[in-house]
């Protein structure tokens, strides 16, 4: 009997029985609780606890589920698939107890012939909840079954309940017997797998309230109406009446796992681990299928990553196979034939299935190709030390580079007979949003996960013309908003585009992005940054500025000419200061690191020693010269081999593929292979000025230097500033540096002069201070606030002189003051003091407290420090308090 045949004999059967026949409701479940409709009730909830009244008394559907909690168990067991078909009858106060029996050993061993199922009645068994005499009774009144194949079980097995309080009830079960061969006798309460659930029956009577778990709560009294609730497995029903082993094999789901076999070239039946590749490939195609016909499209979260992940372990199960070939097109084809009879609506929807499909598909096999080699040397690597644990980084960047589920990372790692480190990999991505949330350099991208341009980039490179024209069309093939697929956007939107053409610039090789427009029939946006999210794809993140943009549209990508002008010369000039750095320090002076974009440029460079005033102005001669010199500007495009061949520098780090551009200045004193923009002749470039030269670490130094016109405008600005200083200290500019360095050495000594009168003064508080000591118990404290003072270590040098002058008797010093408007207070303790169990750390730590702020040190000597000077008396008393306590 094929399943569309037990699909409609069930509801055949109901219907002559007087139920509305109600269609299946969508997988996508309208209960914001949960996702998905995993149980056939969930469409008649409202109906069944009474918030919404039914509009028939009676009724009956076939419900199509999904479930993925117990996904990893899918195809290691006879009877867990994701999808599943739920066939019930529900009674809406209508019948009771009496009749759902009834209805349902008719419908199971009635004839064939009569449009019944047939079932041997001596196969069956019943179950019911301990104390539920009066369906035991039903049972033997109006069926054929004996007492001896009726059991009586518990709560756990037997009373139904949401969980929450409100409806709830006993219920009953029928088991089908597989026979002897299967387990050992003793009906259903041996829990052996023999049995096999086919229909419970829910007798929703109870109120129930105090819920504290599936068997503590408080039956609080009758429903005034009471419901029924029935739930027949179609796929178990299905595999009973096939005669096959499970519910992979039945006609719906056995087409998909055939093709895997076939493709695959593997026999099923033959190897334990390859069966269940094969069942979870059917299970999953089939999910896959019904979850797109519900409109569920693949994504990064929600519904549209638990269809996903389905996809992509039928992918790699395929994988584990042997095939490394796409297989949706056949995959998916085989499921749609075996299920369109059943849901005829399949079949206007497979157009768009097929192509989601295929897609999603295609963008896996690549990530699965490099996100797997990793795997399997970071898994040979933990075997090697002879580990159990796959590093949480390792999963990060499986996730973050390759765009390689977490989830998916854990299996593998699982089959290998290893553990992922979660918490680490959970760490990570922490840090990451954090990031991406509080950077605003971070250019409003969040890389958490990349399947999203993945997916994308599945459709085709984006082509760069910007080397040769600042304006050029190409289609929108994609929008990206909140890092999630887009159709279209507005103005005010801050969003990605992906474009097949652009002339914008995304940045890489040091050189940052390009500044320009989007524009298109009805619509512009403001280029705010463009990246190369992934190999071979453009995104340019937009505001919105006009108009609405939508994927299909044709937009023209518009580069600000002045912007792409200066970020040439800026660029240029980063080689120029390379090539000139080389040539004054030699071929040691290696690039390390760059970045440049209009006006500026930044150089990081092999050397151990900074670059003394005269070297500096060498290398800035040395690069300007070459600027005069007005050096030929030629880029070409040729083997990689053939360019280093020629001398063609590699930079750091840089991945280069067998083809690559080559940039010349001036022939070989500057050929660097680089994908940037450029000057047409060095004489563009205009004008480097260097800014500063530092450490960037004990091996690499910095160079800075403006560009262009933004050079001359920072020699205008230091000419003009030389010529204030002229006027101001009355001296010629030659003379200056002497003038300066004469002012300086007047201003230290005065200082120091200062310093030592300030001294002076604190130093004659000392005895005043220690005779106005107060006795607190059998402790000496000294107590003040000194108003302003120039530094911490002012009160600290004074709390010191006054604790030694306090003699050997148990004492306590606390001095605050303000400094630059802050509030301070150190506290010192003598050794009597100490050994009496007063220590200053926790004394500043009350007083700092009191200050708004916080505080702490040494049992001898603390200090604390907060926001409030008005709050000093308030943090002496708190001092006070302490030595009492």
């Amino acid at each position: 009997m094929q399943t569309a045949e037990i699909h409609s004999r069930f509801l055949s059967y109901f219907e002559r029985k007087d139920h509305e026949i109600v269609p299946s409701a969508s997988l996508v479940s309208d209960d914001p609780a949960i996702m998905f409709t995993i149980a056939g009730m969930v469409p008649f909830i409202p109906y069944l606890s009474g918030r919404v009244p039914a509009p028939w008394p009676r009724a009956a559907d076939v419900q199509k589920c999904i479930r993925t909690n117990d996904i990893e168990e899918v195809g290691r067991t006879p009877r867990h698939g994701t999808f599943f078909q739920m066939a019930g009858n529900w009674s809406f106060g209508d019948y009771f107890k009496r009749e759902a029996i009834g209805y349902a050993w008719e419908l199971l061993t009635g004839s064939e012939a009569d449009g019944n199922y047939g079932f041997d009645p001596d196969r069956l068994w019943v179950t019911v909840y301990l104390t539920d005499d009066e369906a035991e009774r039903l049972w033997l009144e109006h069926t054929d079954v004996p007492a001896s194949r009726i059991q009586r079980l518990g709560l756990e097995d037997n009373y139904w309940m949401t969980g929450q309080p409100g409806p709830a009830g006993p219920d009953s079960e029928i088991f089908y017997d597989l026979g002897p061969e299967y387990g050992p006798d003793g009906g259903p309460a041996t829990g052996s797998d023999r049995y096999v659930e086919i229909w419970n029956l829910v007798f929703m009577q109870d109120e129930i309230a105090d819920v504290r778990s599936k068997t503590e709560f408080t039956i609080v009294g009758e429903l005034p109406n009471k419901n029924i609730d029935t739930g027949m497995g179609l796929e178990r029903i299905a595999f009973l009446k096939q005669g096959v082993q499970n519910m992979y094999e039945i006609d719906q789901v056995r087409p998909v796992l055939d093709l895997a076999s076939e493709l695959s070239g593997r026999r099923y039946g033959a190897q334990h681990e390859d069966d269940v590749r094969m069942r979870v490939v059917a299970d999953h195609v089939r999910s896959s299928l019904m979850l797109m016909g519900d409109g569920v499209t693949p994504g990064n979260d929600g519904r549209g990553y638990i269809l996903r992940r389905l996809m992509r372990r039928s992918i790699r199960s395929m994988r584990l196979l042997g095939v490394h070939e796409p297989t949706f097109p056949t995959l998916f084809r085989a499921s749609h034939d075996a299920m369109v009879t059943a849901y005829p609506e399949l079949g206007e929807a497979y157009g768009r299935i097929e192509r989601m499909a295929i897609a999603e598909e295609e963008t896996f096999l690549k990530t699965l190709e490099a996100g797997s080699t990793v795997l399997d040397l970071a898994i040979g690597d933990v075997r090697k030390d002879a580990g159990k644990v796959v590093p949480g980084k390792t999963a990060f960047l499986l996730h973050d580079t390759y765009g390689f589920p977490i989830d998916l990372t854990m299996e593998i790692a699982e089959e290998a007979g290893l553990e992922v480190d979660r918490p680490t990999f959970e760490t990570l991505m922490s840090e990451q949003r954090s990031r991406a949330k509080a950077d605003a350099k971070a250019r409003r991208r969040q890389l958490a996960d990349l399947s999203v341009y993945s997916e994308l980039r599945a459709k085709g490179e984006t082509a760069f013309l910007g080397y040769d024209e600042l304006e050029a069309d190409g289609e929108v093939i994609g929008i990206v908003a909140d890092g999630a697929q887009a159709t279209s956007a507005g103005v005010g939107q801050e969003v990605e585009v992906v474009l097949t053409a652009t002339a914008l610039y995304a940045e890489s090789g040091g050189q940052d992005s390009d500044q320009g427009l989007l524009i298109g029939s009805g619509f512009e946006a403001e280029v705010l940054d463009v990246q190369r999210v992934v190999p071979g794809l453009v995104s340019h993140t937009v505001r919105v500025t006009s108009g609405e943009i939508a994927v299909g549209d044709v937009a023209r990508t518009v580069v600000d000419p002045v912007y792409r002008r200066s970020a040439n010369q800026a660029h240029s000039a980063t080689h120029l200061v390379h090539a000139a750095l080389r040539q004054l320090l030699g071929s040691d002076a290696h690039q390390s690191g760059s970045y440049n974009k209009a006006g500026y440029m930044r150089l990081d460079f092999s050397w151990s020693s900074a670059l003394s005033p005269d070297m500096r102005a060498e290398l800035e001669g040395i690069a300007n010269t070459a600027i005069r010199d007005d050096l030929p500007v030629e880029t070409r495009v040729l083997p990689l081999d053939e360019a280093k061949a020629m001398g063609a520098m590699a930079l750091f780090g840089e991945k280069y593929g067998d083809a690559v551009r080559m940039v010349d200045i001036g022939g070989p004193w500057s050929r660097e292979l680089c994908g940037g923009t450029h000057v047409g002749s060095s004489s563009q470039v205009g004008l480097i000025s260097i800014t500063s030269e530092s450490s960037v670490g004990s091996t690499n130094r910095r160079v800075e230097a403006a560009v262009g016109p933004d050079a001359f405008r920072q020699l205008v600005a230091e000419r003009s500033l030389v010529s204030e200083l002229t006027s101001m200290l009355k001296t010629p500019r030659e003379q200056l540096p002497g003038r300066i360095q004469e002012l300086v050495t007047s201003l230290k000594r005065a200082e120091k002069q200062i310093a030592d009168f300030q001294s002076q003064q604190l130093s004659g508080r000392v005895g005043p201070l220690a005779d106005s000591a107060e006795r607190i118990g059998d402790v000496r404290l000294v107590a003040t606030d000194l108003g302003a003072v120039g530094s911490q270590d002012d009160l600290r040098s004074l709390a010191g002189q006054v604790r030694e002058r306090l003699g050997a008797e148990a004492a306590v010093v606390a001095i605050g003051g303000a400094v630059d408007g802050r509030p301070a207070i150190v506290v010192a303790t003598n050794q009597a003091a100490r050994d009496a169990g007063v220590q200053a750390g926790p004394l500043a730590k009350a007083a700092a407290g009191a200050l708004g702020g916080g505080g702490g040190g040494k049992p001898d000597m603390a200090q604390g420090g907060g926001q409030d000077a008005s709050a000093m008396p308030a943090a002496i008393v708190a001092v006070r308090e302490g030595i009492r306590r």
